[in-house]
């Protein structure tokens, strides 16, 4: 109960921030424009992120226990909500946003002092150790998340969900271990609400409309991969390694699916297209909402699998031929998602 109010008021906090950013959002051009590859109606603005960011800053502050790691965090958050901000804007480089999340990774790693120093027992016979090399493989890590969480919000609702989906996890997780750091994500929760309600307009069409923009896929994106690394690397591990692919299992999935397709047709990975998996749902005929409800409800099934996993001590290298073995279905299937669609609609 102690914790209902703070949940409480970050929810109302981006609400009010998210009406009070709006007029000023449509004064200075923060605002995404329909085009080829969106087909949206209007000016909509990007403000959802710095509502976010804005509303989960203020109560954590109050709340949260204060230390240099928090404070790390914040100023982290801080720079991948202005890069995104600035993206949202002028349309950066992909080369200025990788140098810029490599920076802000580079506050975890050097700043923070916690990388990945070993992926677990996930090869069965012995702890794969990764010593300095985790270092490297860290900011991979997090440049990856902040863009698996930008490349997958497609359409309305979805990265939120699936932010929903993880943070929940890992919520329950750090919880359950009594870990102060289940706090953070708690309050994204309540954050990431008050984002849905206008981002949705349900349950009250009447408020207008607005989109996370990068700046808001990009926070979440940081703010899950410094808790799974704080989940892994703290003093007493909250959860393995491996338990991380499940909780953001579709966000990672998709960009790793679409990545590969880009690449094997001698595109850039970054090259913006119509090929994620949100994009397929349509073209196969369900609507918006009908693709955001199938796959959050893919996203929690994951999940719920890793934190089972979790709970049972499932042994680390079977939840890593599970993850891989799941991968392997979900990139066959995209490869022939036009004939499974075919035998579903015969059957």
């Amino acid at each position: 109960m102690e914790y209902f109010i703070p949940f409480v008021t970050v929810f109302c906090l981006t609400c009010v921030a998210i009406k009070l950013f709006h007029p000023i959002a449509e004064k200075v051009g923060l605002v995404d424009l329909p085009n080829e590859r969106k087909t949206h109606v209007g000016a909509i603005p990007l403000i959802g992120g710095v509502a976010i960011y804005c509303s989960v800053l203020l109560v954590s502050s109050i709340v949260f226990e204060q230390n240099q790691v928090f404070n790390l965090y914040l100023i982290s958050a801080a720079l991948i909500l202005f890069l995104g901000v600035l993206d949202d804007k002028y349309d950066l480089s992909v080369r200025v946003r990788i140098v810029a999340q490599v920076i802000t990774a580079s506050i975890l790693v050097f700043g923070a002092g916690f990388y990945l120093t070993s992926l677990g027992h996930i090869t069965y016979f012995f702890e794969l150790k990764l010593g300095y090399v985790g270092v490297f493989v860290t900011i991979l890590a997090v440049i990856g998340a902040i863009n698996a969480f930008n490349m997958v919000d497609g359409i309305d609702g979805l990265a939120g969900m699936l932010s929903l989906v993880t943070f929940t996890s890992l919520a329950l997780l750090f919880y359950t271990a009594g870990n102060h750091w289940f706090i953070l994500p708690l309050l994204f929760i309540g954050a990431i609400i008050g984002y849905l309600i206008f981002n949705l307009r349900w349950p009250f069409e009447t408020v207008q409309k607005i989109f996370m923009g990068d700046a808001g896929s990009m926070l979440i994106g940081l703010t899950v991969v410094w808790l799974l690394v704080l989940g892994v690397e703290a003093d007493a591990r909250v959860f393995a390694p491996v338990t991380a692919l499940y909780l953001i299992g579709i966000p990672l999935m998709d960009m790793a699916a679409i990545m590969y397709r880009r690449v094997k047709k001698g595109m850039s990975p970054f090259k913006p297209d119509r090929d994620h998996l949100h994009h397929i749902f349509e073209r196969a005929g369900y609507s918006r909402k009908q693709t955001l409800v199938r796959i959050s409800l893919a996203s929690i099934v994951l999940a719920a699998l890793g934190v089972s996993g979790e709970w049972m001590l499932v042994p680390e290298w079977i939840m890593f031929l599970g993850f891989v073995a799941i991968f392997v279905a979900y990139n066959w299937a995209l490869s022939h998602i036009w004939q499974i669609l075919t035998w579903l609609r015969k059957a």
